[in-house]
């Protein structure tokens, strides 16, 4: 059911979806680019973000007792530092996340990923 409402499915074409297949051309406005834009390379910060965060418990937790890494005090700036390093990062596309997301949401023409 939810198949047929779906401009970008191939089962969807017919006379009764014509309409429903012009949605894309609403995605080519530049305001909905850059706004997709942004929220693609925000997510793929918070991806990166949390992957630093999963990786620096994984070490905190095969340290020794006597590792900084078990220290408290180094944990807010750790993780301050974290996230300066995933948007900075996810600004270069590093991932490669934002650009599989935008190649979703944009049409070629706005999609500088494709």
């Amino acid at each position: 059911m939810l198949d047929k409402l779906n401009p970008l499915n191939a089962q969807a074409r017919g006379p009764e979806s014509e309409d429903l297949a012009k949605a894309p051309v609403a995605a080519a406005d530049p305001v909905y680019a850059k706004k997709a834009t942004q929220a693609a390379v925000d997510f793929e910060s918070f991806f990166i973000q949390n992957m630093l965060h999963q990786m620096r418990e994984s070490a905190k937790t095969l340290a020794p007792e006597d590792s900084p890494l078990k220290d408290p005090v180094n944990s807010d700036m750790l993780d301050m530092a974290d996230k300066m390093l995933a948007g900075h990062m996810a600004g270069q596309r590093a991932f490669g996340v934002a650009d599989a997301i935008l190649k979703q949401l944009l049409p070629q023409g706005l999609n500088k990923a494709g």
